[in-house]
């Protein structure tokens, strides 16, 4: 049995059932999928948990402590929460970015 993992980003114009991406090997199966807000990425979360099995939900760091509880509430105790988190410089590289593209 793979380990499966999630990945979730925010983007203001995703369509979370055409933006995602599954990677599998025979050890580990990482979904990627893209959402517009907390309440698709609560819904995805749901819904990949109990149809495939989630074992780890990893969130961008847009992701807010209040949004991070919700999802961790939302899925229970038995599927781990992360926060990809970077240091200040790439924080900051990482939000001029965003803000140019909108």
């Amino acid at each position: 049995m793979a380990f499966k993992s999630l990945f979730l980003a925010h983007t203001p114009d995703a369509e979370p059932e055409k933006h995602r991406y599954v990677i599998e090997t025979s050890k580990y199966k990482l979904f990627t999928v893209l959402v517009r807000d907390q309440n698709q990425a609560v819904e995805v979360c749901k819904n990949l948990v109990r149809g495939e099995g989630i074992h780890s939900i990893i969130l961008c760091p847009g992701f807010t402590h209040r949004a991070i509880a919700e999802i961790a509430e939302t899925v229970g105790e038995n599927v781990a929460v992360a926060v990809a988190r970077g240091d200040g410089p790439s924080s900051r590289v990482s939000m001029e970015v965003m803000r140019r593209e909108g």
